[in-house]
């Protein structure tokens, strides 16, 4: 609910403060006396856009704050969460605009771009201007009212959902099929690739133990021939060997450490290379007995050997990069195979959507069947009230076909009218005039305020082009309308003027150099005055004081 207005320099307007209370507010006033200049203002708070001509002539900048009270607004306390802008129950908006077109918001105090203020309206308020019923002559609108009023978000959402995972589907089967041609090319390259690393079967760190023995292989009679001559030397010649003189030695050095001492570490030293010596020899003599002469086995190598090389060079990869390259290949060949697994799963998966979105959608349809018969014959009534008294509403569900499906269901909606005996149900464009239309909205407006949470509504002049019991019946809707939620209504008729639980006066006033609008709130004599003069003019009779307060007392009824 908007409870406090701010405006400076706006405009005509050089200060105005604004009390707003709950029910109904109509705003009254001479002509051009800026009877919208508050919506206006409010309009340019939330977000509307704002150049330099909005700023009072030799201001530095124009003010706006609106204070609301949000506690029973939950779609505006959830996005302001939702943003970290929250500030309990309260709501304060702010919009300041310079002398030179600068703009800044603000909600909460933090500063915010336009489309926040936009955004957030959009749960504050609902401003509806002269041509706003046009609207109503859109089926997605009508569809939005059905709904609703039928109070069915739990089923629209299940409905949203089915559509939503049918659709998924639909797009990853066509997306698979359209690929289609380049992964079968794909996969046949794939397939001969695999095989033949397959039949190769290279093993991770196999290529560099292939190396090792291939060269030991490869220099065998060497290793055999130079490990039988350092054996030689070093133990088994019969004339002398290198064991033979490091043993002398070591004797001769043991002989000597009797004499000095100082040379033990000397002795033992060699006494130390003797024995490693006779160790080495030993090693030497059993790798030479090992040491094999395979040619068969070195040809198998080579060829090995070779056909690696060949295969890392039409892959382009490195020697030891090719095992890993085989697991690659298989795995893409078992992901192009699993697309074709694949696409068949996703036939079934998509019969089964449709039939759970179908079914879902009927029970949509049905629902909204019931609510249209319903909400069809609380208009009429309505309608009759407001001087249609040979109207007949009917609201049309249709089924469409399953290529029309949307994820809105699988009806098409349409509001039809007969406004005259003996004339058959239409479409709301091809019959309803534009008062109609406005009276046909402002009931729905008002049947569907107790099923909806609704935000404060302005009403800019929706009475034009009305008069006697029409005006009368609008007046009464709308405060039928207060009960419910904040309204507030610009209008020039004394008929709905009367019906406010509170009325504000505009008038402007000009000290011959310069010009401003001002708001007040009437008292109740005040406003016997004002709906005198909305009856008679200027010239105020006490016939119309008279019809003034039978208004407004009627309008407290």
């Amino acid at each position: 609910m908007l409870c406090h207005l701010h405006i400076s320099n706006f405009a005509i307007v050089r200060a105005l403060e604004i009390d707003w209370a709950a029910g109904m507010s109509t705003i009254t006033g001479e002509t051009g006396a800026g009877k919208s200049i508050a919506i206006d203002a409010l309009s340019l708070c939330l977000g509307e856009r704002a150049d330099a001509t909005v700023v009072r002539p030799g201001a530095d900048k124009a003010d706006i704050v609106a204070s609301f009270d949000i506690s029973k607004l939950t779609g505006a306390q959830q996005w302001l969460a939702q943003q970290d802008l929250a500030m309990g129950h309260e709501c304060i908006v702010r919009r300041v605009v310079s002398s030179e077109g600068r703009s800044r918001g603000y909600i909460n105090g933090v500063q915010v771009p336009a489309q926040q203020l936009k955004l957030l309206g959009q749960h504050l308020l609902s401003i509806h201007g002269q041509h706003a019923h046009q609207q109503l002559l859109k089926a997605e609108y009508q569809r939005q009212l059905l709904d609703a009023f039928a109070n069915h978000q739990p089923l629209l959402a299940q409905v949203k959902q089915d559509f939503k995972q049918w659709q998924q589907l639909q797009q990853e089967y066509a997306s698979l099929q359209q690929s289609q041609q380049q992964r079968d090319a794909q996969r046949q390259l794939l397939e001969y690739q695999v095989a033949e690393l397959d039949s190769f079967a290279p093993q991770a760190d196999e290529y560099a133990d292939l190396e090792t023995e291939h060269s030991r292989l490869s220099h065998g009679h060497t290793l055999l021939s130079q490990s039988q001559q350092c054996l030689q030397q070093l133990y088994d010649d019969e004339q002398q060997t290198i064991y033979q003189a490091l043993s002398q030695v070591t004797q001769q050095l043991e002989q000597l450490v009797a004499l000095d001492p100082g040379l033990t570490p000397v002795q033992q030293m060699l006494s130390d290379a003797v024995v490693q010596t006779e160790e080495a020899s030993r090693e030497l003599r059993r790798y030479a007995d090992k040491v094999e002469l395979d040619p068969e086995r070195l040809q198998q190598l080579d060829e090995r050997l070779a056909q690696w090389l060949n295969l890392s060079r039409k892959h382009q990869v490195g020697f030891e990069q090719l095992p890993e390259l085989h697991q690659q290949l298989s795995q893409q060949l078992s992901e192009l195979t699993g697309c074709e697994q694949r696409l068949a799963q996703l036939n079934d998966d998509i019969s089964a959507a449709v039939k759970q979105y179908e079914q879902s959608a009927s029970k949509l349809s049905q629902q909204r069947q019931l609510a249209a018969s319903q909400l069809s014959q609380l208009i009429s009534h309505s309608l009759h009230e407001l001087s249609m008294a040979n109207a007949e509403f009917h609201i049309v569900v249709m089924p469409v076909t399953i290529a029309q499906a949307s994820a809105t269901g699988l009806d098409s909606i349409s509001f039809d009218v007969s406004t005259n005996p003996g004339q058959p149900l239409q479409a709301l464009h091809k019959v309803a005039s534009g008062g109609e239309l406005s009276r046909i909205s402002l009931a729905i407006q008002v049947i569907l305020a107790d099923k909806i949470t609704t935000p404060t509504l302005i009403f800019d002049e929706v009475d034009v082009g009305i008069s006697g019991p029409v005006a009368a019946g609008v007046g009464k809707m709308l405060r039928q309308l207060g009960e419910h939620t904040q309204i507030i209504c610009v209008t020039h008729l004394p008929q709905v003027a009367s019906q406010g639980h509170q009325q504000l006066f505009v008038e402007k006033y000009t000290d011959g150099q310069a010009t401003e609008t001002r708001m007040r709130c009437l008292t109740d004599e005040q406003r016997i005055s004002e709906i005198a003069r909305l009856l008679a003019g200027e010239n105020i009779s006490a016939s119309a004081l008279a019809n003034a307060r039978e208004l407004l007392c009627a309008g407290t009824v």
